[in-house]
């Protein structure tokens, strides 16, 4: 048979199906998102997720919580009843897994974490980007572009302020901007693209004579560049942007000079070599290192991620 993947509900009966269903020959892994399924870089990372459940056989069973920390704890204890043989997950907050990754290394079930860092959750590894030194590098970038200076103000709108990505970026930024006198502020964009949109040109509108550079926290706010520049008239290029790049919307904002650059954190290849250490783990082999991703890309190199996200090209 072929390897299946398996889209599921945090519900009561989901969990008493998890319970009561008989032994199944393929090994089953748990892959449990913080983010949202509308959130085009989560759409990369269930890709990869996808693939690894093809490539092995096994049995990988997905969910997605929108930053809905209760729902997504039930969730790993659901692949907890459901004795996994590994647990692959997203941190919505620090701190916020720690009791529930316990709960799971009780039965012995090893706990990957991916996307977003959370050291001191007792996770066994982390696949993906050192959030902190994201966040450091974007203010490095305009700082050694000349595009701010002491005294210079910095907005970085955010889907979700608080939540562990905005929080290790932000004390990134802060490590470069406040020894040089660079202030900046986060503002929240929530997760819906039109409310994005409007909240960020409203934030614009009010805020355009004293913004000198704006650092995107997150996917869906870098890819709605264009279409708030457009809407309150802003040329391509009057604003420095910086931020993450693993939409289509933002690889061509790249390209068009919406965008100075942008982040891609290899969505894919996360999730598949979070699976592989999870499975690692599981036959006994712990994994004593952590593994980084992501490139800084500008105009010279958009065409090539634009055309990964697109599935017309590979990296």
């Amino acid at each position: 048979m072929g390897a299946s993947l398996r889209m599921f509900g945090v519900t009561a009966a989901v969990l008493a199906l998890a319970v009561s269903c008989p032994a199944n020959t393929k090994a089953v892994y748990y892959w449990v998102s913080h983010g949202s399924p509308t959130d085009p870089v989560w759409t990369y990372f269930l890709q990869g997720a996808e693939q690894w459940a093809k490539d092995t056989g096994d049995d990988v069973r997905t969910s997605f919580h929108s930053g809905d920390v209760p729902s997504q704890q039930e969730a790993v204890r659901v692949a907890i009843s459901a004795k996994a043989k590994g647990i692959v997950t997203s941190t919505p907050d620090p701190g916020s897994l720690t009791k529930v990754i316990a709960e799971a290394h009780a039965v012995g079930i090893p706990v990957i974490l991916m996307n977003t860092e959370d050291k001191s959750s007792g996770r066994d590894a982390y696949v993906g980007g050192d959030l902190v030194a994201i966040g450091r590098r974007y203010a490095q970038y305009l700082v050694d572009h000349n595009f701010v200076h002491k005294g210079d103000f910095v907005w970085m709108p955010v889907e979700v302020p608080g939540a562990a990505y905005q929080v290790m970026e932000t004390q990134g930024v802060e490590t470069v901007f406040k020894p040089l006198g660079i202030t900046y502020e986060v503002t929240e964009a929530k997760l819906d693209q039109a409310e994005i949109i409007s909240r960020m040109s409203d934030y614009l509108t009010a805020n355009r004579n004293r913004i000198q550079a704006i650092i995107g926290l997150g996917d869906l706010v870098t890819g709605s560049i264009k279409r708030v520049f457009n809407q309150v008239h802003i040329k391509p290029g009057d604003i420095p942007v910086i931020g993450w790049g693993n939409s289509t919307d933002t690889a061509q904002e790249v390209l068009d000079s919406y965008v100075n650059a942008a982040m891609w954190q290899d969505p894919q290849a996360t999730s598949y070599l979070a699976l592989s250490l999870a499975a690692m783990a599981a036959s006994g082999i712990p994994p004593g290192f952590d593994i980084t991703v992501g490139t800084l890309y500008e105009k010279d190199k958009a065409a090539t991620y634009l055309k990964i996200m697109e599935g017309s090209g590979h990296k």
